[in-house]
């Protein structure tokens, strides 16, 4: 018995390696190509995921044209600057070039305003060298986003919008672009940081994710992207010294891009945005044990305008919103994107602390009110500032010229030629002509019509004031 024992258990040992092996190649063999999964999927490669998005994230070539002065001075560098408006102007073509992200199989494409900005030709290559022409539909130089459409384009690979509230510090990212125009490329890393506002360089204000997956010169309007392949954000800008990428990158949440691709399909070209209609400022801990908070978090606030929604809500000056849209926001910019992701006629919850106690309240987002009315007026060419257009001043241009709430007057919306010359600027409000104060655009131009003599107009511009006399 021991005899057919030390016989037969060699051979069914190698039988059951003979059966482990052959069942190890048949899954081999129907192993299929997919997107990871897990952690332990990833740290085997990224190659199934780069293939799954890389054919959505395209290459941007624009040029325009613009009106250059040739000078023979131009390569002297004391002279030119005594000569910048000698010489004749020559039309020459400005390239840029950048990343953009394919967001619907009709060609719907995501970049960065900055990378399109006042474009005559904008060209789409995609990563099989596949090449459109693409037009603007919408741009927006603040959140420093353009929806494009391609044109002729049809079942384009494109991918999802993923909800940027679920993301999470320390998700494995990847972000794809064209840095440096070496062509696509891809780099991996992780969420850093989020609700990171007023950090960012370039055209880009407000709330950003942080990445230290590196981004460099191209990227912007690359895509950045989770393990599943969504996008969670578009590559916007860097922070550097130097210019290439330190391991600190921001990107825009794909969030917002969702609200731009609505507005664009709408028909808009002009992004809306809700209208705040206050003033605030962050909590910082001395700001907290004064209100009597148990921690610094919130915007208290400071001023609010009689239309602003958040007044109708019940808001009040000295209040502390903690809260909108049921997430935490500690800076205005959070606030405005809160907003801006919502969009023009949602209902957002408010969390407020006033005099030691938490309220709830709704606020209904609403566009600027055109109340009163513009009336938009021109100057006579019989005045001392002829071709000056004015405007009185509504909720509408106080957010269309990011004026003070308390803004009283009347805005230069275009000086004209004898007003540029005269010191003038778009966005001024002249708040009084001769030492008397106007009240709207009308006033203005009667004032101006009634100057002989002088004139001495009384101008806020920005924070400052300033006062313009002229002999007549």
């Amino acid at each position: 018995m021991r005899w057919m024992m030390r016989v037969v258990a060699p051979i069914l040992l190698a039988l059951t390696l003979a059966l482990t092996l052959a069942l190890s190649g048949a899954a081999v063999g129907m192993a299929e190509t997919r997107v990871p999964v897990s952690q332990g999927e990833i740290s085997l490669s990224f190659a199934p995921l780069v293939k799954h998005a890389a054919p959505a994230v395209v290459n941007i070539y624009a040029s325009r044209v613009v009106e250059a002065r040739t000078s023979p001075f131009a390569d002297d560098p004391f002279f030119r600057e005594f000569f910048r408006d000698f010489g004749q102007t020559r039309p020459q073509v400005q390239n840029s070039l950048g990343s953009g992200v394919i967001l619907s199989a009709d060609g719907i494409v995501v970049s960065n305003h900055h990378v399109v900005e006042q474009a005559d030709d904008i060209r789409v290559v995609l990563n099989d060298r596949r090449e459109y022409r693409a037009r603007i539909l919408l741009a927006d130089a603040e959140a420093d986003l353009a929806i494009l459409k391609l044109e002729d384009a049809d079942e384009m690979p494109h991918l999802a919008l993923r909800d940027s509230d679920g993301v999470e510090v320390g998700e494995l990212v990847l972000a794809i672009g064209n840095p440096f125009g070496v062509g696509q490329t891809v780099t991996s890393g992780i969420v850093s940081g989020l609700a990171r506002s007023g950090t960012a360089t370039g055209n880009a204000r407000g709330y950003f994710i942080q990445t230290d997956a590196p981004i460099n010169p191209g990227n912007s309007g690359g895509a950045l992207i989770d393990v599943n392949g969504d996008l969670i954000g578009v590559n916007t800008s860097i922070l550097s010294k130097s210019g290439g990428s330190n391991g600190i990158g921001f990107a825009i949440p794909a969030s917002l891009v969702q609200q731009f691709v609505r507005q664009a399909r709408a028909g808009a070209t002009v992004f809306r945005r809700p209208w705040a209609g206050l003033n605030g400022q962050p909590v910082d801990a001395g700001l907290a044990e004064g209100l009597g908070l148990d921690r610094p978090g919130g915007i208290v606030i400071s001023d609010l305008h009689p239309a602003s929604p958040f007044r109708q809500a019940g808001v009040l000056p000295g209040d502390v919103v903690l809260a909108v849209g049921g997430q935490p926001v500690n800076t205005p910019a959070e606030m405005i994107y809160r907003m801006g992701v919502a969009g023009e006629g949602a209902e957002l919850p408010l969390r407020i602390f006033r005099a030691g106690e938490v309220l709830n309240l709704t606020v209904r987002l609403t566009a600027p009110a055109e109340d009163p009315p513009r009336d938009a007026r021109v100057s006579g060419r019989d005045t001392p500032i002829p071709e000056l257009a004015l405007v009185r001043i509504n909720p509408a241009v106080l957010a269309e010229f990011g004026l003070p709430l308390t803004a009283e007057g009347a805005v230069v919306t275009d000086p004209g030629p004898f007003g540029a010359r005269a010191g003038l600027r778009r966005g001024d409000v002249i708040t009084a002509v001769n030492g008397v104060a106007v009240q709207g655009s009308a006033d203005a131009i009667s004032a101006l019509g009634e100057s002989r003599n002088r004139l001495t107009l009384d101008i806020q511009r920005g924070l400052e004031r300033l006062s313009l006399r002229f002999r007549l």
